[in-house]
């Protein structure tokens, strides 16, 4: 799996069609194959599950009687996301105690970069769990502030306590571009693609917002 932003881009919209069956009718929509790919994914923060929980959304939204499929969708999603959460963070918690900690650890440290990290130990401080709700909804904001909250020693049931919200705020905005994207096309795989291209660019904008103003910065300063 390529760390890079065409592997990302790649492994999303292959990820979001195998999670997209061709049939039409709705039980073949394949709640069973979302579910556990969203929960790997939140287990592994390289699987981008927005755009499955968009594209899946795309698929309910086309079927017969379409409010129904998207409350079943919206539930699995948030369902998963949260049992991936609480899942990642207790692994995260006995690395805390082990005196050699463990990969899951690991893998979060080298996930969260020091400047963001630091960022999120500021606003725990001043909001407590109700910053995870703002870290599921930005793009990369999840691990440095789940990290944050390990290294504060925060118990799991608080952890849980905040991670609900997280969890139906992440299901609900990414079903809404799915939405979006099923909206403007008569047929689901064209919807499919729109909701990953929209998902790829609220995933991208951040990045490329930090990296705007970091030229500006740098810019102003040699101009002055």
């Amino acid at each position: 799996m390529s760390g890079g932003p065409d592997g990302g881009l790649l492994a999303g919209v292959a990820l979001a069609a195998r999670a997209v069956p061709v049939e039409t009718s709705p039980e073949a929509v394949g709640y069973p194959s979302l579910f556990l790919l969203v929960v790997v994914g939140s287990l592994v923060p390289v699987v981008p599950t927005g755009a499955l929980v968009s594209g899946a959304a795309v698929v309910a939204f086309h079927q017969g009687a379409p409010a129904l499929w998207l409350l079943l969708e919206f539930g699995v999603a948030a369902a998963a996301a949260f049992l991936g959460d609480v899942g990642l963070y207790w692994l995260g918690q006995r690395g805390m105690r082990s005196r050699n900690g463990s990969r899951w650890l690991e893998q979060l440290r080298e996930r969260a970069a020091p400047e963001r990290l630091e960022q999120a130990r500021e606003k725990l401080d001043r909001h407590g769990v109700t910053v995870l709700v703002v870290s599921r909804l930005v793009p990369a904001g999840r691990i440095p502030v789940m990290l944050a909250c390990l290294m504060s020693r925060m118990r799991l049931r608080d952890f849980v306590r905040g991670d609900v919200p997280a969890c139906l705020a992440w299901a609900a905005t990414y079903q809404l571009i799915g939405v979006a994207g099923g909206s403007l096309f008569p047929e689901p795989w064209q919807g499919v693609a729109a909701a990953v291209g929209l998902t790829v660019l609220v995933s991208a904008a951040p990045t490329v917002w930090r990296r705007v103003r970091g030229g500006g910065r740098r810019g102003g300063g040699r101009r002055g």
